[in-house]
């Protein structure tokens, strides 16, 4: 079993591609190799494997953050839990069950006004996970440039004190404190433990 995320970048094309392309690239990078892993097409939408399905909410809340850290960006995203029954050389012309489900809930999130959502082959689990992400959306969808920011550092090095999270961007901190309680960072990494653990139970 893998997880599929496709995304998309919100008002791409109101900024430059330069400013949201790299940490884009950067996070993908981060998860493998080009194009086997991850693409970029129609200029600003994207497919990312998840070779482990319980690790794919933390990476588009990373590539959220990453991209929420450039002023006027967002990102839309499905996540597919499923099976890869076709593995081309290029992760577009794979196939499988995640990939149909990552790209059939895809095309229904303008719809559903929601920019981040899962399908798998349970309902009743799609159902859960989908309220739960609805409602960590509410402070997702608000982070600022300097909240996205230390979320990012925050989610990229999770062993790190405050204090040295702070060191790594140059504030105090007291500031990496507060910008981490106006996240809601604390509840929304609950939310990924809940992911998570029902993720474990398809297994």
């Amino acid at each position: 079993m893998i997880a599929v995320i496709t995304g998309d970048v919100i008002d791409s094309k109101k900024n430059a591609p330069g400013i949201w392309l790299t940490p884009l690239k950067e996070e993908l990078n981060r998860i493998g190799k080009t194009p086997k892993t991850w693409q970029i097409y129609r200029g600003d939408s994207f497919q990312v494997v998840i070779s482990k399905p319980e690790d794919a909410l933390l990476v588009a809340m990373k590539l959220k953050a990453s991209l929420k850290a450039v002023k006027g960006i967002n990102v839309r995203m499905a996540i597919g839990i499923g099976k890869r029954t076709y593995n081309a050389a290029k992760v577009t012309e794979s196939n499988g069950s995640a990939f149909v489900n990552s790209g059939e809930k895809f095309e229904t999130l303008k719809q559903e006004k929601q920019n981040l959502a899962v399908k798998s082959d349970s309902a009743e689990f799609d159902k859960e996970m989908n309220l739960y992400l609805k409602l960590a959306l509410i402070a997702m969808n608000n982070w600022t440039v300097n909240t996205a920011e230390i979320v990012s550092v925050a989610m990229e090095n999770p062993d790190k004190s405050q204090q040295q999270l702070g060191q790594m961007v140059g504030i105090k901190q007291s500031a990496i404190s507060t910008r981490l309680r106006r996240a809601y960072y604390e509840e929304i990494m609950e939310v990924n433990e809940m992911y998570k653990s029902k993720v474990n139970l398809f297994k």
